[in-house]
């Protein structure tokens, strides 16, 4: 069972409606014993760090969440600023990120954009793939991904970089750790590329 965390923030019914077209066991929660007892997890994310932050904290969701992950091992995917939230910190906020994967989330820099002087980074791009973890595995790298943002996660070890979109300049837009992954994208708007992903997340 995909538990995909309701914390407020993120394009929730559209990622369940596309596990439902799949049919692929979800729930959409964020009550504790569900989350306890699903086995991997989805953590949307649209706004700001500090504010998703502050929600699962509230809710209690951080503690839950750490045990179900990095204690059990169980996988989990993160999606635009539900990525953002497993660095250690951002440059957008004050509160410190979940921390699995180490790493800073940094504000695009518009001087080393060359010609592309527009933030939010906003619409289709290409990907470039890092590595071969299957989560990628069947995508059209060409076509890539619908991308909204103005902050990237730029982890501390070049290991744990899955994939880099090149807009003005080369940045990542995918995270890999053991059993966490993150997207910068969103592949709930990406069309036949977004269904891959959301299947090899659910079969990996």
């Amino acid at each position: 069972m995909i538990a995909i965390v309701d914390y407020g923030s993120g394009n929730v019914s559209a990622i369940a409606t596309i596990y439902k077209k799949l049919r692929i066991p979800h729930i959409v929660t964020s009550n504790h014993a569900e989350l306890a007892s699903a086995s991997r997890y989805i953590l949307p994310g649209v706004g700001a760090f500090d504010r998703v932050m502050g929600d699962l904290t509230r809710l209690g969701l951080t503690e839950v969440l750490n045990e179900q992950v990095l204690h059990k091992g169980k996988p989990a995917m993160g999606i635009c600023v539900g990525m953002q939230i497993l660095a250690s910190s951002s440059d957008e906020g004050n509160m410190p990120g979940l921390g699995w994967v180490p790493g800073r989330v940094r504000r695009i820099d518009q001087h080393s954009i060359n010609s592309v002087p527009k933030l939010p980074h906003m619409g289709w791009n290409s990907i470039q793939r890092r590595g071969s973890d299957p989560i990628l595995d069947g995508i059209d790298l060409q076509h890539g991904f619908y991308f909204l943002h103005s902050y990237y996660f730029a982890p501390e070890e070049e290991a744990h970089v899955l994939a880099t979109v090149t807009y003005g300049t080369d940045m990542p837009c995918a995270v890999s750790r053991d059993n966490i992954r993150g997207v910068q994208f969103h592949p709930e708007k990406s069309h036949d590329n977004g269904v891959t992903l959301f299947r090899n997340f659910a079969e990996g």
